[in-house]
């Protein structure tokens, strides 16, 4: 299949991670968020992957240039926002193969059985298939009113608190048949809001419930999550876990550390205490120490006895 990944957006919620940088080059684990999204396909599934995206474009397309991914990488370049259905539309030309096509959006980590989506998708003749997934409050999401038969009969988009009719929620990974593909302007427009609900009431979208874990990594909060998540499910071929932390390198130069992911090179000084953070390749984190919840940045230093709590502290930066 092609698969898109609509990561057009600019990242603000991250910053300042995402001063100047690609959000989907930010690294979990030992890759990229961008692999992370798509690592949820069997590689044996994909023709190609193509990103449609609005900013860090250089960045992006050396990140594609220099790759060694099992999977070809393009970028379908906007100059404007074009909304999901619109970047959609504007990756039709670099799409080449002739079944549906997977959407994925840029942001979600996730445990997807895009096999069984596919094979779901395949076998209801349906021209959208949604994967679906649980929540306690869907009010921030698609929700989704799903038969018995596996069709989607409704559709609301982000529903005001207690109007929602379902507590499953359209979980950014979807299959589309080219008749939908081809249906879409190049005008700024929402797939969710504008595309979806029509198909639905056309009896054409099928829906398709999966287990395990959905992590919207798009704030500082759940970027942590997504790491734990990565951590508690073995997502990494490098690196090693010490307790309950993964470290790129094997050695722990001091301090304490707990449900965290540490990157390569990076040095923590006697006493230090980090609870529940992403750190970042080299950054240095001084003796005494207290971090919880926190991002730290590429090369970024804290000094001696600094107590952060709930901090994104940019690349470089010295606090």
């Amino acid at each position: 299949m092609d698969v898109v990944v609509l990561a057009g957006g600019f990242g603000t919620r991250l910053r300042p991670w995402t001063e100047g940088r690609a959000k989907p080059l930010l690294p979990l684990l030992d890759k990229t968020l961008l692999e992370r999204v798509v690592e949820c396909v069997p590689l044996e599934m994909i023709d190609r992957v193509v990103v449609a995206a609005g900013y860090g474009i250089e960045e992006m397309q050396r990140f594609s240039d220099s790759s060694e991914l099992p999977y070809e990488v393009i970028l379908s370049v906007e100059n404007e926002a074009l909304g999901t259905g619109g970047a959609v539309a504007l990756a039709r030309k670099h799409l080449t193969g002739s079944g549906p096509i997977l959407i994925l959006n840029g942001d979600l980590v996730s445990s997807v059985d895009v096999a069984a989506l596919a094979k779901h998708h395949s076998s209801s003749g349906a021209a959208a298939t949604l994967s679906l997934w649980p929540v306690d409050d869907p009010s921030r999401f698609g929700v989704c009113e799903l038969d018995d038969s596996g069709f989607i009969r409704r559709f609301q988009e982000k529903p005001e608190r207690g109007t929602e009719f379902s507590n499953l929620i359209n979980a950014g990974c979807y299959l589309l048949e080219r008749e939908v593909l081809d249906s879409l302007s190049l005008n700024h427009h929402s797939m969710e809001r504008e595309i979806f609900p029509s198909i639905a009431e056309s009896g054409r979208m099928a829906g398709l419930e999966f287990e395990g874990f959905f992590v919207d990594a798009g704030t500082p909060s759940s970027f942590l999550e997504a790491a734990q998540v990565c951590i508690n499910n073995g997502r990494f071929s490098t690196g090693a876990i010490f307790e309950d932390s993964w470290f790129a390198d094997t050695v722990i130069d001091g301090g304490q550390v707990s449900g965290s992911a540490i990157g390569s090179e990076v040095k923590i000084g006697k006493g230090a205490n980090l609870i529940n953070c992403v750190v970042l390749d080299g950054a240095i984190i001084g003796e005494s120490v207290h971090l919880d919840r926190c991002l730290i940045g590429e090369g970024a230093t804290i000094s001696g006895g600094c107590r952060l709590n709930d901090k994104v502290v940019g690349h470089g930066e010295i606090i």
